[in-house]
């Protein structure tokens, strides 16, 4: 396969001229058309790598698309899996949280149904985009740990963060703030938000940091990738570096950032962070720390579409010091990078042919194709 006129974003500059496809991989990136007749013609859109996604809940919400609703899992899978690739998502770590916040949540009831359906759907080759698990560990429970010794030996498992939703910590440093989300969250009065408080603040105090340490060594041990969650101070960076932490998730403060940036970690902010143009829980704004230029991963979060939208703010915004391909790497090379996984992220010969045909408007991104490993898949 070849695809003709296009704009090709590679890793370091944009090539208008042609791609050669062959048994799912790129054979060749030319500066010229092509002359075939059986050539696609790209129509002088923009050519991008597949984009690579490290932390969505779009899976949870196709599960439990209301309160109290569970849906059926194989029709949840499809509706999750068709979302992500309409987002030109070709790579992405399905979220799914151990340790839930509250008695009842919906999370540990959904589990092992959760990871029943991505193992099922990728046995039987039913999705379009290349699914994996990334495993959110809730630190302050009891059940936290032996769920992670239990699941840590999946093959879909790729990266596993640490979070910490108790009061006064990292995204919750501020306890009014705590009370307003959470009592807002579940409905309780006064008497209720003040015992649940309380309840959360024993939990932490029990199980938080012994879970932390144990979950970062076997990590290690096991050399999965490690990612923070929410960190606020430079305090918190110092302690997810000498945990042998690698990605920093969704720094809540600039000062958290840059240390994090400094100490060679890639630091990923949400996606819709950036299109919105500040954060929905008041912490520090992608688009400020894509000023600082210590923003180096995006991730579509609760939005999948987000992604690209956000890629092309970036590299449209003047006032930013991105290109193109600098943005587009957000959503592709560097996470590719924390990942390991060497054969995809970038438009580059012998990579895999996971690629994005996007058309602009009125700088808005839309997505004409989707291949993953050179067969089309939206």
């Amino acid at each position: 396969m070849i695809i003709n006129n296009v704009h090709i974003v590679t890793a370091s500059d944009v090539i208008f001229g042609s791609i050669h496809i062959d048994n799912g991989m790129i054979r060749d990136i030319s500066d010229t058309p092509s002359r075939l007749p059986a050539a696609l013609d790209g129509e002088g859109n923009w050519l991008l790598p597949g984009l690579i996604e490290l932390h969505t809940d779009n899976l949870d919400k196709c599960f439990t698309p209301r309160p109290g609703v569970s849906w059926p899992a194989a029709s949840a899978m499809k509706s999750h899996d068709a979302g992500i690739i309409s987002s030109g998502i070709t790579t992405v770590l399905d979220a799914i949280a151990i340790g839930d916040v509250r008695a009842g949540g919906h999370r540990m009831e959904n589990l092992q149904t959760m990871i029943d359906a991505i193992q099922f759907s990728r046995k039987n080759t039913l999705n379009r985009a290349d699914h994996y698990i990334h495993l959110r560990c809730e630190l302050p429970h009891n059940t936290t740990l032996p769920l992670f010794e239990k699941l840590k030996s999946l093959p879909e498992l790729h990266l596993v963060s640490l979070m910490d939703h108790s009061p006064g910590q990292r995204q919750f440093i501020s306890r009014e703030k705590y009370r307003t989300y959470y009592q807002g969250k579940y409905h309780l009065t006064n008497s209720q938000m003040d015992e649940f408080t309380q309840q959360q603040l024993d939990f932490a105090a029990q199980w938080s940091q012994p879970n932390r340490e144990s979950i970062a060594a076997q990590c290690r041990e096991l050399g999965l990738p490690l990612s923070s969650h929410d960190d606020a101070t430079e305090a918190h960076i110092d302690e997810s570096y000498a945990l042998g932490v690698n990605i920093a998730e969704f720094p809540t403060t600039l000062e958290a950032a840059r240390l994090a940036y400094q100490k060679h970690l890639q630091v990923m902010m949400g996606a819709p962070n950036v299109v919105r143009g500040k954060s929905h829980s008041g912490n520090v704004s992608a688009l400020q720390l894509a000023h600082e230029d210590v923003l180096t991963i995006l991730s579509s979060d609760y939005f999948p579409v987000s992604l690209l939208d956000a890629v092309f703010k970036i590299a449209g915004d003047e006032t930013l010091p991105h290109t193109l391909p600098q943005s587009v790497a957000m959503a592709t090379r560097h996470p590719a990078q924390a990942l390991g996984f060497d054969d995809r992220g970038t438009l580059a010969i012998g990579l895999r042919a996971d690629l994005l045909l996007v058309k602009t408007h009125q700088q808005q991104p839309y997505i004409q194709s989707v291949w993953r490993q050179g067969e089309r898949v939206y």
